[in-house]
């Protein structure tokens, strides 16, 4: 089957050859060649102004019948050629339309980044890099469409409305992101995602220090106020320039954790499973044998515990943040699930 180029560029060619074709034609007759485009034009577009000069001859009439039939198909074929590319068009974005939302359906444990400007693009972009999904919505076309060209998965809508956050799956979304520049729309935003999903992580972009408080009353776990960031930065780079370009490394495109792995050094999150839980920082520690230090627990309720005494105990639905050398940190998880078979196994046995 032709594409639709295919059939535009078929309908040109037949179309020329047939005016080529009558045009000589009836310059052979012995017609003039005015008379002859003259003749063709009304004959095959069909405005039927009469016969330039009597058709007399029966080969002439035929040959003009012809001429109308061979017109009005290579038309008719063009016609639809571009009639195709039209409908393939527009099929073609329904279909994608209809396997995006599918996708959408599909996730969980994901990322939803409300608000597609310039910040909300750098973090789909990092995100993307880090292989974790997320989901865009935004209620401007243009960069919803911008989104579309990049491959991700978007979503057309209003974040405030709940239909649209529904429509991403918040219920089972892990963190959600919204970046717009304003600050009213991101409370509100906080606000509705907090009660529909009260397990969600909630990260909010604040326009001005005042408006912090006001998010986290909304319900935000973490706040960012990329002004008051871009402030201390500068005031870094003007009273401590060495050290900042030490943690940059001269070119500002390194982040600490690059330079950590570079340094073969890495920061890990290891979640506690059925096998830890009971024990203590210290037993971790221990089963690490120095291979890395323990800087935080972040419990199921979401506390954070910087610098975790070796006395506390772990708990179902806690996090590890360790720090060590790259492929120096077993999944500990796994190791204790695997000893406490072997025990339950030779438990059994000596039954």
């Amino acid at each position: 089957m032709q594409t639709s180029f295919q059939r535009i560029a078929t309908g040109v060619v037949i179309f020329t050859l047939t005016v080529v074709a009558a045009v000589t034609g009836y310059v052979i007759a012995g017609w003039t060649l005015l008379d002859a485009i003259y003749m063709v034009v009304i004959t095959i577009f069909g405005v039927g102004y009469g016969e330039v000069q009597p058709l007399s001859s029966i080969p002439l009439k035929v040959f003009t019948i012809l001429v109308i039939i061979a017109g009005a198909l290579s038309v008719a074929y063009t016609v639809s050629g571009f009639v195709q590319l039209i409908t393939e068009g527009e099929i073609r974005k329904h279909l994608t339309t209809k396997r995006m939302n599918e996708d959408i359906q599909l996730l969980e444990d994901h990322v939803i980044i409300c608000g597609f400007g310039r910040i909300g693009q750098m973090v789909a972009r990092q995100l993307k890099a880090a292989h974790q999904p997320f989901v865009v919505l935004d209620n401007d076309p243009d960069r919803i469409e911008l989104a579309r060209e990049q491959g991700y998965l978007m979503c057309l809508g209003n974040a405030t409305d709940e239909t649209n956050l529904e429509a991403v799956r918040i219920q089972k979304a892990r963190i959600l992101a919204t970046v717009l520049p304003n600050d009213a729309a991101n409370v509100f935003i906080t606000l509705t995602a907090r009660e529909m999903n009260p397990q969600l992580i909630i990260l909010a972009r604040g326009e001005i220090p005042s408006t912090e408080k006001k998010l986290r009353l909304a319900g935000a776990d973490h706040v960012v106020l990329p002004a008051t960031i871009s402030a201390a930065r500068m005031t870094h780079l003007i009273t401590n320039p060495y050290a900042v370009d030490f943690l940059s490394q001269t070119d500002g495109q390194v982040s600490l954790n690059e330079l950590l792995a570079e340094l073969d050094i890495q920061i890990q999150e290891i979640p506690i499973k059925e096998s830890l839980v009971g024990g203590t920082i210290g037993d971790v520690e221990v089963r690490g044998k120095g291979t890395f230090i323990i800087v935080a627990l972040r419990r199921a309720a979401g506390e954070v515990i910087m610098h975790p005494s070796h006395n506390l105990y772990l708990a179902k639905g806690d996090t590890l943040m360790l720090m060590g050398h790259q492929g120096d940190m077993p999944n500990f998880a796994q190791q204790e699930a695997i000893k406490r078979e072997m025990r339950y196994r030779g438990a059994r046995l000596r039954r």
